[in-house]
Parts: structure tokens; sequence; C-alpha cells
């Protein structure tokens, strides 16, 4: 029985018997179900996906794993993962979530700016593709960011679009411009969270700060903070503790702008609609 291999896999890594008692439905964010499923006072967050889908949640686990190591801010730690019958499956730890308050968001803040201070000797990318959404997102070794974010991020967008018959009449224009757009402003390869919207940030009841459902890679630091203003922004006291920590370079506003073309890209690509027009916006926006 499917949930029977979960409780006894959570078993042999915990050590500790679990049988499952109580199972519940809960939000798994947009393309996973999602469970609470408890054995007494222990509880375990469970999202499930199809068998085929088994490489995201390895990749979930291996970002997780790495922003835990960092010891800065708080992710649920994962447990286990794997496949059964014709479903994948990722457990972690479950949270009481709550909302923040300035000081929680200040304090988000800080500890992301510490998470970014984490480095890689490899270069932009990651150990593995992985996901944006549903979407593939490749994170194949680079040396040099403006490479690696026209290719693997910009580039890989706009096939799919393309494909999905997005017509964007600048794009070859944009891309030729990154180089100069970007040419003023150093980047070391940050660990970033790479899907960093209000949906995947929240705090424990104690107000303490977690992130979670990442999208792991090393890349500039400021493709982060770019995408928390994305849908509405966070409050004023995350920027606020996170620019004392680790202060943004003179010209954000300018390539917040193009990092966050990589996400209504992907949001076309997912959704199609309206993002094609709004993509084209922020094409024309970043050639003025």
């Amino acid at each position: 029985m499917f949930w029977t291999e979960i409780d006894a896999h959570i078993s042999q890594v915990t050590g500790e018997q679990f049988q499952t008692q109580q199972r519940r439905s809960v939000s798994g964010g947009c393309i996973n179900q999602g469970y609470a499923i408890s054995h007494g006072v222990t509880t375990y967050f469970v999202k499930l996906n199809q068998a085929a889908q088994v490489a995201m949640f390895e990749a979930e686990m291996l970002g997780l794993k790495q922003i835990f190591a960092t010891n800065t801010i708080r992710v649920p730690k994962p447990i286990c993962w794997g496949s059964t019958g014709d479903s994948a499956y990722i457990v972690l730890e479950w949270l009481e979530m709550n909302g923040g308050n300035a000081k929680s968001w200040a304090e988000m803040g800080r500890k992301l700016a510490a998470m970014h201070q984490a480095t890689s000797q490899n270069g932009f990318g990651w150990e593995m593709n992985n996901t944006i959404g549903s979407t593939p997102q490749i994170n194949t070794w680079t040396k040099d960011w403006v490479e690696f974010y026209c290719q693997y991020r910009l580039g890989y967008q706009f096939q799919l679009a393309r494909r999905r018959g997005g017509n964007f009449p600048q794009q070859n224009e944009l891309l030729a411009a990154i180089p100069k757009i970007l040419a003023e402003h150093e980047v070391q390869p940050s660990l970033v969270h790479g899907d960093l919207w209000g949906g995947n940030a929240g705090f424990t009841v104690l107000g303490e700060p977690v992130i979670f459902d990442p999208a792991t890679y090393y890349g500039d630091r400021e493709v982060d903070i770019a995408m928390t203003e994305l849908f509405g922004g966070f409050p004023a006291a995350f920027y606020q503790s996170y620019n004392e920590v680790f202060p943004l370079d003179a010209g954000y506003e300018r390539r917040k702008i193009l990092y966050n073309l990589y996400h209504i890209l992907n949001h076309f690509n997912l959704f199609g609609g309206g993002y094609a027009s709004q993509a084209n916006r922020m094409i024309e926006q970043i050639l003025r």
C-alpha cells in the first residue's frame, strides 16, 4: 500500500517507528497534492506528484539540504523522497505557520542576506537541473553570469515560448544588449532560492522566518530580491534590513526588470494569456 511504504521510509530514515494515524489534505502549491500525516505527536508534510516527477522532488530535497546547511534561514527540514507505484513523494518537517510582523520581516531580510553570502567555486549553476514551477530549469555550470543568464534563463524561456506561439519581436535585441546592461555589475555566485515570492515565504507561530519550495542554484543574489517585488512586494522592513547586511549595487532598479522577465516568460509558458504582452512591455522598458 502506497501510504504504508511512505511510513516505512520515514521510519527507516528517522530511526523511529512511524505509522500514519491521521491524514488530511493541505495545500501543496500549484502543481502538487499536499498532505499532513500524523502519528501521535509527530506530524510530517507530504507532497505528491506523478512518478515521472521524482527528479523534481530529488532537486527540491537537495536545495533544501543546501539552504539548511548554510545555517542562516530556516527551511522545512527534508526527511526523505522517492516513488512508489505511479506516484512520487517528498516528506518534509511540518511547520505551523503564521503571519509575520515588521520585526519578523526584518529578520527575514537579515537571514536571506546571510544565505546569499554562501558562494560556489564552480561558478553559476547547480549540481543538477531542477524546475521553476513545472518548467525545467537548466543549471549547467558556467563561469560567466552573462552567458549563464542569456543562455540558460532567458534564452531557454524564449525557446519554449516560441514553441507555444509567443511573439517577442525584440528578443534578439534584448539578448544582445544584456552584456552591456550587466557590464558594470560585479556578480559573485550566491546560493539563491530561485522562486522567492510571497507564496514561498512565511513565519512559524513564534515568528521565525521560513522559506520553502526552492528552485535553488548559484546566481546573482538580485534575482531573489527582484522576485520578491514581482507580485506586490514584501514589507519595507525586509528590504531595509537586507540592505543593512548586504547592500544592493547601483543599477538594481533596471536589472530587476531584466531578472523578473525570466519569471514572466515562465508564466507565459505555464499559463499563456496576457503574460506575453507583459513580457514585451518589460523588454521595451529594459531597452529604453
